[in-house]
């Protein structure tokens, strides 16, 4: 990224963060131009009115998001999730993972007590026994299920694609509309690379993400890593999600994602 960027005269930072709302917030106060992040933090934040636009989606990745339960614990199905504290990241794509799987099993949102906690947070309360299930994304999913005695009692498949999507502030894209387009060519090939160097990529991202390399490996094992340009069907997917908060009061307002479409 920084080899096609400086000779145009742009300094790349970089800055991590464990969940997309974080970055949202980041992103709305201008402390970042450009962000990667979930299909969910994006509803939440057109819904709150930051400007943004959308440069492109991420491949789905739902074989590393899931529930995740103890391995004694008596949740042996979706159905079994009623009445029970579930972690989860307010406004992440776990948000939306857990209310698909609750429709599923027939069980109301009200029915389960809520834990907003960040994935460091909850792996600590699902080790300590302080939840009953932790709804979470690779690799902490991968983590959890090798290192904490965790199941996964169902991933993402048949509930959602989990894409991410690589956003921009509409300042940013409107006064550099090539470099937009230019970031999202170096993520493409990146991803490309990724796809074709899995054990390079593991000693790449363990230490920078302070996770075991088994954990890494299982994560990326798990995935395919690129880039879709916007269609129709990545739309309804997103407006679904729109509309399945609004009617369950998620989020306070009606939104038509076209409108934060690049």
């Amino acid at each position: 990224m920084e080899e096609s960027l400086e000779p145009l005269g742009y300094e790349v930072e970089w800055h991590e963060f464990q969940a997309g709302p974080a970055l949202i917030e980041a992103l709305n106060a201008g402390s970042i131009d450009v962000g990667r992040t979930g299909n969910t933090p994006v509803i939440f934040a057109q819904a709150a009115g930051t400007p943004f636009v959308t440069l492109a989606a991420g491949k789905p990745k739902f074989e590393g998001s899931g529930i995740v339960v103890p391995k004694n614990s008596t949740i042996q199905s979706l159905e079994d999730l009623k009445g029970k504290k579930i972690s989860f990241a307010k406004g992440s794509s776990s948000h939306y993972l857990l209310v698909k799987a609750l429709e599923e099993a027939g069980i109301e949102y009200s029915d389960i007590t809520p834990a907003y906690l960040q994935p460091g947070d909850a792996r600590v309360a699902f080790e300590q026994g302080n939840i009953d299930a932790m709804v979470v994304w690779d690799p902490f999913t991968a983590s959890t299920e090798l290192y904490s005695d965790g199941v996964l009692l169902t991933n993402g498949k048949g509930l959602t694609t989990d894409r991410d999507f690589f956003i921009a502030t509409e300042k940013f894209a409107e006064k550099h509309e090539k470099v937009g387009d230019l970031i999202i060519e170096e993520v493409a090939k990146s991803s490309d690379w990724a796809n074709a160097n899995h054990e390079e990529l593991v000693s790449m991202l363990a230490p920078l993400l302070n996770l075991e390399e088994d954990a890494i490996r299982l994560a990326v094992e798990r995935r395919h890593y690129g880039v879709d340009q916007i269609n129709e069907e990545i739309i309804e997917e997103q407006q679904h999600i729109a509309n399945l908060f609004y009617e369950l009061n998620i989020i306070p307002k009606k939104i038509d994602v076209n409108e934060v479409m690049k």
